[in-house]
Parts: structure tokens; sequence; C-alpha cells
């Protein structure tokens, strides 16, 4: 899909750690990331289309 970017995943990681204890993220976070969205998505189209709205919203997450 691409929707997630490893650099990225680096940039959040480094931000989110404030002791600086996580020196590198593995290619498979990416995926395993990459899937979880893509669950939450599926999820939310769900919700969305049993309320008869074509517009996915924050709220369907």
């Amino acid at each position: 899909m691409g929707l997630i970017i490893k650099s990225n995943i680096r940039k959040v990681v480094k931000e989110l750690d404030k002791e600086n204890a996580i020196s590198s993220v593995a290619d498979e976070v990416g995926l395993a990331l990459e899937k979880k969205v893509e669950e939450i998505l599926l999820e939310a189209i769900k919700r969305a289309k049993a309320n008869k709205r074509r517009t996915l919203q924050a709220r369907d997450l």
C-alpha cells in the first residue's frame, strides 16, 4: 500500500522516546504498522457504510 514511510516512523519514535532508549527501527515495524492501519481503516469503512455515509470521518476510527 505504501501508506507508512519508514523514515517518518524513525522520526516519531525519536520524538516519543524521551529517554533515547531506542536506537533503531526494524523493517518489520513498518510492515506491522501498515497492516494495523489497514485493519483500522477497514473497520472505519464498515462503520461509515453502516451509518449510510459516503464520507469517512474521524469518529469512524
